[in-house]
């Protein structure tokens, strides 16, 4: 008794500094959440990818950024008025019967408002945070200043990329015309896929500002409790990753050699093992080679569009083939490595003699 007594006490003084670690990082969290909420727009972006760096960050601050996902500060009924009079050119309530007040959800740029029309369709209004056109650059200047006193401190930590992409994007994620546009090239291009909905765009309701679009009942897809109310299996195994904040230097200075165009399908492969993470789903590389394949299909056809030379256009789709085989060798050597078949073939050669 008195040894178990013993090592009980060890255990507990054994796990005090990783707790006092835990308090630190969600009081750390808590006021870098309160900074971004503070300044909103750009702030709450950049906020919104950190929640999403799950198999990177401390748990104390994803678990705290993810609420800028869809729990944002939000704008009152009072701000959100005169946008949409100024927008659409009439009162709320001559455009819809039903605006409910509390909105579906928030984010840094928007919030999503559940609405009814006068003939009776629920629909789902995106209306964009008044301020937000007006206060985006200044934020951009701001994060800008900052990073660069970050990476005074502490050189090793250059994420200067980030602000450099926000310049680039800004503009176009604060058009939503663009984005009911991409909406509905997505859509097309995805129309094969009947388990897949991409609601309708109501043009005469949209602008700038504004976008408006069918009502879809729906979870987040990263939200576990949502799939296990609605019996949606997900896969319990869980591919752990253990000390991967050790290479962020060399991560960050990665990002700041790569080709800007590489970015996309880095991010991309990035929001989803984050979502990997959390529903606790077996990580692979098929993402990324799937994205992989796709943007070696899109230069093609764009180098292709551009020429007329027979020969060259032949020459660019020879490149393609040969380009989209090697990404095919490559997955087939992943699994490879990763089957059943694999491991048994290395545990046999571990048997065979070796010969000088």
């Amino acid at each position: 008794m008195p040894g178990n007594n013993s090592s009980a006490i060890s255990i507990a003084v054994s796990q005090r500094p990783f707790e006092q670690l835990r308090q630190v990082h969600r009081r750390s969290a808590e006021r870098l959440q309160d900074l971004c909420c503070s300044n909103r727009g750009t702030f709450i972006k950049v906020g919104q990818h950190l929640g999403a760096l799950d198999y990177l960050l401390p748990e104390g601050y994803t678990s705290t950024m993810k609420v800028l996902h869809s729990r944002a500060p939000q704008s009152s009924m009072e701000e959100i008025r005169p946008v949409i009079r100024e927008d659409l050119g009439k009162e709320l309530s001559d455009l819809f019967i039903q605006f409910e007040k509390k909105p579906q959800g928030a984010a840094s740029l928007a919030q999503v408002q559940k609405v009814v029309l006068p003939d009776g369709r629920t629909v789902a209004v995106k209306v964009q945070h008044p301020k937000v056109q007006h206060k985006s650059s200044k934020n951009i200047v701001v994060m800008e200043f900052l990073l660069q006193v970050v990476h005074w401190l502490f050189p090793d930590f250059s994420f200067m990329w980030l602000v450099e992409e926000t310049k680039k994007n800004m503009p176009l994620e604060l058009d939503f015309l663009n984005e009911g546009r991409n909406a509905e090239k997505i859509a097309d291009m995805l129309k094969q896929f009947k388990f897949l909905k991409i609601p309708k765009i109501h043009w005469d309701l949209s602008t700038k500002r504004i976008l408006t679009m069918d009502y879809a009942e729906g979870g987040q897809v990263n939200d576990r409790k949502y799939m296990r109310r609605n019996g949606i299996n997900i896969n319990k195994d869980v591919d752990i990753r253990t000390n991967v904040a050790l290479y962020l230097p060399q991560i960050s200075e990665l990002l700041n050699r790569i080709p800007r165009q590489m970015l996309l399908p880095l991010k991309t492969n990035n929001l989803l093992r984050g979502i990997e993470t959390i529903l606790q789903t077996r990580a692979s590389s098929s993402s990324f080679i799937n994205i992989s394949r796709c943007c070696t299909r899109a230069i093609a056809r764009h180098k292709r569009s551009k020429i007329k030379s027979r020969t060259r256009r032949l020459q660019i789709s020879l490149s393609q083939y040969w380009s989209l085989c090697q990404i095919d060798l490559f997955e087939l050597m992943m699994w490879l490595r990763s089957s059943t078949l694999a491991r048994w073939v290395c545990y046999l050669l571990n048997f065979l003699p070796y010969s000088n």
